[in-house]
Parts: structure tokens; sequence; C-alpha cells
């Protein structure tokens, strides 16, 4: 359930009317209001991501199922994508260990890191 707050008033003889300045739109930013403006994000880890690899063909995938509802049979079906269309890449289907939403263990990336090329992390729902 959302609830939306409007600060504008429509009507067909002046159409838009915009509320006083005292009320900035929700989600605005809070300097507007006479606050402190959010702090800055952090910058992103120096580590990056993994470069990618210019192709597929004849790399393996690992595609990681995490346990979330669905994603079983979505990894499944992407595994069977792979045969049908891009035959030359060996997949190998894991379930993540441990719960849905954490890291319970690093065995299964040290696997990925020695042993794949490509990973692809599902969730469903």
């Amino acid at each position: 359930m959302s609830i939306e707050i409007r600060y504008e008033v429509y009507s067909p003889e002046g159409g838009v009317s915009k509320s006083p300045a005292a009320f900035p739109p929700m989600g605005a930013n809070p300097s507007a209001r006479g606050g402190t403006p959010p702090p800055a994000p952090p910058p992103p880890p120096s580590s990056g991501y993994a470069k990618r690899p210019a192709t597929l063909e004849n790399k393996t995938v690992y595609l990681v199922d995490t346990g979330f509802g669905g994603s079983y049979n979505f990894m499944l079906q992407l595994q069977k994508w792979f045969a049908a269309n891009m035959p030359s890449v060996k997949t190998i289907r894991k379930r993540k260990p441990g719960n849905v939403f954490m890291d319970d263990n690093n065995e299964l990336w040290e696997e990925v890191k020695a042993k794949g090329d490509a990973v692809v992390l599902g969730v469903a729902g």
C-alpha cells in the first residue's frame, strides 16, 4: 500500500496551482526545506567487479541459485537456454549455501573464482 500526498490543486478555470514554497513535494532535496543535504554516497569498493569476458564461447559459467523462491527453476531454464543456444558454454548450477540473504561462507565463491569464467547470481520471486 502506498500513500501519495499532493501539494498541487487542479481546477478547470486556473489549471494547476502550486502549493506554497513552505511545502516542497515529498522526496525533495532537504536543503529546499532549509535542512542539510544528505551525505555523499560512499565510493565504490576498490576491488571493483571482475572483468567481463569478451565472449562466453568455450567458457564455464556458474549459475548460482540463492535459494529464494523461484530461483531454482530460473537457473534450470537458463541452463537449458545455454544448452540450446550456446552449446560450447559449460554451465554449472550450484545452490548458495546458508541463508538466502547473507554470505555464510566463501567456499562457493572461491570455487567460482578458481574454475569459472563468469557467474549468474540469481534471485527470483
